[in-house]
């Protein structure tokens, strides 16, 4: 009788412990197809989609290498949803290079910070205001010859 009390008790002081995590704390991503048209090739993308405060704050941190068709896609930016700024990323504790791809409110490339540097925490700037950002692993941007203008769709 005592030990089925005391299970109860704790049953019922810790009923949070037991519910699955609501979807505005989930920092989970959907997966949404993009397209980059660069130099009359399209180029295919399936990229996990960054539209919360939260998921943009965490990103790519902590995870590993990027496939060579995939990436994430921060939309809107900011994820505010106000209108397009300035944006700058880092690397702080993401420990894989990245392309970070800054486009435009009309979707089309605005500039590209290359190469970055893992766990860097020296800013990569859009250099104009902006309304998305995507990151591809380190390299892909040049080995597709995706340059200012090309145009991102999604």
């Amino acid at each position: 009788m005592i030990r089925r009390l005391a299970l109860a008790a704790l049953l019922l002081a810790a009923p949070s412990a037991c519910k699955a995590p609501d979807a505005a704390s989930s920092t989970a991503s959907a997966t949404i197809p993009l397209t980059i048209e660069s130099g009359g090739t399209r180029h295919a993308f399936r990229v996990e989609l960054a539209k919360t405060p939260a998921q943009q704050q965490r990103g790519l941190m902590f995870r590993p290498p990027l496939a060579d068709d995939a990436g994430m896609l921060f939309f809107p930016y900011p994820a505010d949803g106000g209108p397009p700024r300035e944006a700058s990323f880092w690397m702080k504790d993401t420990p894989s290079p990245l392309d970070i791809v800054f486009i435009r409110a009309d979707r089309t490339i605005a500039a590209i910070g290359a190469d970055t540097i893992p766990f860097s925490e020296i800013p990569v700037t859009s250099g104009e205001p902006v309304a998305a950002v995507l990151e591809l692993r380190a390299g892909r941007a040049a080995e597709l010859g995706l340059r200012e203008g090309d145009k991102v769709g999604w």
